[in-house]
């Protein structure tokens, strides 16, 4: 697969041969010698250049006449872009990417919801399960213990409660890569235009899985080696000065992590819908992002942000409830008489948990394909590629019509 691969609609060959069927290619993007990207050197067809309506151009030089008047219909300037689906083909505003991730799921909610209920219910069944039987209780507090005594309890319980909770988290990765790499398919086809169905999206997205998985356990141990590497030194001198040196250390390994989550923030949709291997597509990603970063952490903590403040808005009343309804097992809880959560307050914030992942996943995933897709129009000229996809005219051919030589 060539460096910049064109895009490669699920159900479609890989991007490399499209050159043998006729269809231009997109330009490289320009961001040699670290510069900053440019526009791409393809542009959408040529508008009706003409002087506003009423108005007559001077006549050209040499030229007694000017070139007559007007078309009624004519205007200044290029037509408005194609939007053939949930967003324009253009170069997207952060307002337009988080539009065009609410549109998908209001567009498309039979299969969107259809996705993100199952996984949703599957992980929090979970995660009940585990806080019911796998998870330690609150420990009642001991007032004669001393404060060596009780911060070794409390590390004893944290680090229990940590060990409890493996499988449940295990099964809510497997759930969100699984929901990630469908909403990926079904938001690759909503900028078509196309809906696509359940069992059509599975179809599509289960041979890229496994590398998914690979990708995200990647990531995730690049972020833990760096972490590790900032407060190893600290924890290892001790006393006062590890301790300033163990948060100095900290506190740089995590923007080092934060840094590396957005360079590779589109390494997922990348491999999902180019097709290259894990490599490859955090390659991709890195490239995608080179100039952009600040542009992409900040529409990235602003949706998470929002995702945060609307998760608050739906948990209060469903934990209000619970309380009510389950009054008993938390006082129990808080007393020290009782050291697990009640079944009925449980299932009463769990049904609010599922609420608020079957929203928020598509959003979520629905924000980084745009993502992607934005940055790929703006360095690579994506958005004539989509266009002749979706059969736009005046794009030109759409892929797989035209024969070589044709």
């Amino acid at each position: 697969m060539n460096d910049t691969p064109g895009w490669t609609s699920p159900g479609s060959a890989p991007s490399d041969d499209q050159n043998g069927s006729g269809v231009p290619r997109p330009a490289a993007p320009a961001d040699a010698n670290g510069s900053a990207p440019q526009w791409s050197k393809d542009q959408p067809p040529a508008g009706q250049w003409s002087p506003p309506t009423g108005q007559t151009p001077p006549p050209a030089p040499g030229q007694g006449q000017g070139w007559g008047a007007p078309p009624p219909n004519a205007h200044w300037g290029r037509p408005p872009a194609a939007k053939p689906g949930v967003i324009p083909l253009r170069p997207l505003g952060m307002g337009e990417i988080l539009d065009g991730a609410a549109k998908t799921l209001r567009t498309y909610w039979r299969t969107v919801l259809a996705i993100t209920v199952t996984v949703a219910v599957i992980s929090e069944i979970a995660d009940i399960l585990a806080t019911r039987y796998l998870t330690p209780g609150v420990p009642a507090a001991n007032p004669d213990a001393t404060r060596a005594e009780a911060l070794e309890q409390s590390l004893d319980a944290t680090q229990s409660s940590l060990i409890g909770m493996g499988p449940a988290l295990l099964v809510m990765l497997m759930a969100s890569l699984v929901s990630a790499a469908l909403l990926t398919i079904v938001i690759s086809r909503a900028v078509l235009g196309r809906p696509v169905s359940l069992g059509a999206a599975w179809k599509e997205a289960r041979p890229r899985l496994l590398q998914l998985i690979g990708l995200t356990l990647l990531l995730a141990a690049m972020s833990a080696a760096i972490v590790m590497v900032g407060l190893l030194p600290g924890l290892l001198i001790g006393g006062a000065a590890g301790a300033a040196l163990t948060f100095l250390g900290g506190l740089g390994a995590l923007v080092a992590a934060v840094w590396l989550m957005i360079r590779f923030s589109l390494a997922s949709p990348a491999l999902m819908l180019e097709r290259g291997g894990v490599i490859q597509s955090l390659k991709r990603s890195a490239k995608l992002v080179q100039g952009a970063w600040w542009r992409i952490f900040g529409i990235t903590i602003l949706t998470q942000l929002l995702i945060f403040v609307f998760a608050i808005i739906v948990a209060i009343p469903f934990l209000a409830i619970g309380i009510m309804v389950d009054g008993e097992g938390l006082s129990g809880l808080l007393s020290g008489s009782s050291t697990t959560f009640g079944w009925p307050f449980l299932i009463v914030t769990g049904i609010g948990s599922v609420i608020t992942k079957a929203i928020t996943y598509p959003i979520s995933a629905g924000v980084t394909v745009l993502l992607y897709v934005d940055q790929r129009i703006r360095r690579e000229a994506l958005d004539l590629e989509l266009a002749r996809a979706a059969g736009i005219p005046g794009y030109g051919p759409t892929p797989g019509t035209q024969t070589v030589g044709g």
